[in-house]
């Protein structure tokens, strides 16, 4: 009778080796995956966001009939601040995603930026397809870095919102919870409540750009303006 031979321990390793590449080598390209689902999720998530303050806008009148954008929601209870002599506390907060009936997150779990200007959310002076920023006080605008001399993306633009990203730093997640402020130029640039905003493609910690993975969406005057103001109104 033979003698069944069993596996050696010098055996057991080089498949558990094995093994452990053949994982190593799979879970790669399913964490990229699920990366692109979230990205392809948030992206939907900011252009639901745009049509729900567009519907709000739609909405809501002044007493003379013009339209008027949200406020931003700044405690993160999801609901728009009130105003104060028709002007709203701050231009620049979270996304009042109760008011407005939208998504309340990105893909990862965190609130998104909502920035808007007074010319835009008074609701005593509301929107007219008449307006034009002042130059002492213009509107968002939008660049393909912090640093950018000349206005390069967007100008002049009335609503911006944004999700921080799969790394999420600067953001406030579902409970309320602040992350830690990021570190590359652009990602602060979106978070520091000026009129400027950063848009562009991601890039990893150790870049010459910096880590970026901000995605950011907005609201032009032209379209607003089709949108609330059809035809020619709002004079």
């Amino acid at each position: 009778m033979n003698a069944q031979r069993g596996f050696t321990l010098i055996e057991l390793a080089i498949v558990l080796v094995i093994i452990t590449i053949l994982i190593g080598g799979l879970a790669s390209p399913l964490s990229a995956q699920i990366q692109a689902r979230r990205t392809a999720e948030t992206l939907k998530t900011l252009e639901e966001a745009r049509e729900a303050i567009l519907g709000y806008g739609m909405s809501h009148r002044t007493p003379g009939g013009r339209p008027f954008l949200p406020c931003p929601d700044t405690n993160g209870d999801g609901i728009e601040e009130l105003r104060t002599a028709t002007i709203c506390p701050q231009n620049v907060g979270w996304l009042p995603w109760v008011t407005l009936g939208s998504g309340s997150q990105d893909a990862w779990g965190n609130r998104l930026l909502y920035a808007t200007h007074t010319d835009f959310s008074n609701n005593g002076t509301g929107i007219s397809s008449s307006m034009a920023p002042l130059t002492s006080a213009p509107w968002n605008e939008i660049c393909n870095i912090s640093s950018c001399a000349v206005v390069n993306v967007a100008a002049n633009i009335p609503t911006v919102v944004i999700s921080h990203g799969p790394n999420g730093w600067g953001g406030r997640n579902v409970n309320n919870t602040t992350y830690a402020a990021p570190t590359s130029a652009d990602e602060l640039e979106n978070l520091d409540t000026d009129i400027r905003y950063v848009s562009r493609a991601p890039s990893q910690a150790g870049a010459p750009t910096g880590e970026f993975d901000d995605l950011t969406t907005w609201i032009s005057y032209g379209l607003l303006i089709n949108r609330l103001c059809p035809a020619g109104g709002c004079p």
